[in-house]
């Protein structure tokens, strides 16, 4: 009996701490999108819910990218002609590749290949962050460099939801759920 109730402890303490920073603000982060423009979330995306995407590392840049197409064609491509069934998100989408430490020089490089790399609409939806870790690390709890963090932040920059690791299609639901919710 001892053992169940241990387990139950830690089941409830490890979800508490997955999501610790649902519910409060998203901390200022600024860079360069690949389109050239410079950007400051939470900042200049006030007004509107924003979904972000981080990693921190090449492994977890990997996993970010296996995210870009489904979450592209779900909550940023408007078709010409919309089905009748069709749902349109009216969302901020950003995915945000973080160059810390000494990787920062290579932030100018990584920017020409991913211009080369993907599709030119989503240029504008890939900031390059360049500068410290350990703020974001802390206050988002980015425990695992080896994969990739995505918040949603509501119209005022307070995360709502978050979830990590590899693309699925339930966690793509998770965050559709969550804003048919609103």
């Amino acid at each position: 009996m001892k053992s169940i109730f241990s387990v139950l402890f830690f089941l409830l303490f490890y979800t508490s701490l997955v999501h610790a920073q649902v519910g409060t603000m998203f901390p200022s982060i600024s860079g360069e999108q690949v389109s050239g423009n410079e950007l400051n979330i939470p900042e200049d995306t006030k007004g509107k819910f924003t979904l972000i995407g981080l990693a921190y590392s090449a492994k977890a840049e990997d996993d970010l990218k296996e995210w870009l197409n489904p979450i592209y064609q779900k909550f940023i491509y408007v078709p010409k002609k919309p089905q009748i069934f069709d749902l349109t998100y009216d969302v901020n989408v950003y995915f945000i590749p973080m160059f810390t430490g000494a990787k920062q020089a290579a932030a100018g490089k990584a920017k020409k290949k991913l211009e080369k790399d993907i599709d030119s609409k989503l240029h504008p939806h890939v900031l390059i962050y360049k500068g410290k870790l350990n703020d974001y690390k802390d206050k988002l709890s980015l425990e695992d460099k080896k994969k990739p963090y995505f918040f949603l932040l509501d119209e005022t920059g307070r995360i709502v939801y978050s979830t990590d690791g590899r693309y699925s299609v339930h966690k793509r639901e998770s965050i559709e759920e969550f804003l048919d919710d609103l």
